[in-house]
């Protein structure tokens, strides 16, 4: 991998086993207890290959299911590759959910220490950024609360100062932008504006175009695990949006369809017994 290349994937293959059948209660337990449970392999993603250069902002978007957050704590080593290789060139901070590497039994404050503590800093540094930290996510009353006693909002704000102000050659986050209060998120705005002025380099998953358009210099657009389309920021939300239309179409057809026509199997059976 060249000096200029922050993130290298290459050839990425990722499949899930899904149980067909759940035991839900005791007695379907007890049933159930002895037979042989199958289970379906799913293919997350699927031969997936990409690079990201160092001080680009790199937006990954794709319809719920297609493999983006999947993909995203693969780069951030919280999932291993069925095959296929990641190389990563430089030290990495991941957002990429709510609470990862949080305990809700501390406090926001002892939370402020256990996260950055494992993204590698020294509780020295530690010490430098804190009050940093706590000013952006304006937590100052409820530093010393237990992290169980935040709302989700409050967890989410503290969350993403911690990863902005720990900041590593190459950042990581997955829908930010779609948590959180409208004053929160015009922060976050204005920080991702700051990162793309100074070429920091980050890897952003959303479903919001004008985020794309505005923010990233380069986009990847996947669908069911594949890439279908990897350029320019208009034309890759050009794309996304057609590629949504159409499935929108196709899914407001079949619903105006008649039932036996929706179950190809069941309108085989009529036919034939006609």
């Amino acid at each position: 991998m060249t000096d200029d290349i922050a993130v290298k994937v290459h050839n990425l293959h990722t499949n899930f086993e899904i149980a067909e059948s759940k035991n839900t209660s005791i007695k379907q337990l007890l049933v159930n207890a002895g037979k042989k449970h199958i289970k379906q392999r799913q293919k997350v993603l699927d031969g997936i290959d990409f690079e990201v250069k160092k001080g680009e902002f790199f937006g990954i978007v794709g319809r719920n299911g297609s493999g983006k957050s999947t993909l995203l704590k693969i780069l951030a080593g919280v999932y291993a590759p069925d095959s296929g290789a990641v190389e990563i060139n430089g030290n990495l901070t991941p957002f990429i959910e709510l609470g990862v590497g949080f305990n809700p039994e501390l406090s926001g404050k002892d939370n402020v220490y256990l996260s950055a503590s494992l993204l590698g800093y020294p509780r020295k540094v530690v010490d430098g950024m804190y009050d940093e930290i706590v000013d952006f996510a304006e937590l100052h009353e409820h530093m010393d609360k237990k992290l169980k006693n935040y709302s989700s909002g409050m967890q989410v704000r503290l969350a993403f100062s911690i990863a902005i102000k720990a900041k590593n050659d190459i950042l990581i986050f997955d829908e930010v932008l779609a948590v959180g209060d409208e004053a929160f998120q015009q922060k976050c705005l204005r920080i991702f504006e700051e990162y793309r002025r100074t070429k920091q380099t980050v890897v952003l998953v959303t479903h919001d175009m004008s985020t794309v358009r505005n923010l990233c210099t380069r986009a990847m657009l996947i669908d069911d695990g594949k890439i279908v389309h990897i350029g320019s920021v208009d034309s890759v939300a050009e794309q996304y949006s057609d590629m949504n239309t159409k499935k929108d179409d196709a899914q407001e057809t079949a619903l105006k369809m008649p039932r036996t026509l929706r179950n190809p199997r069941t309108h085989s059976l009529l036919s034939n017994s006609q």
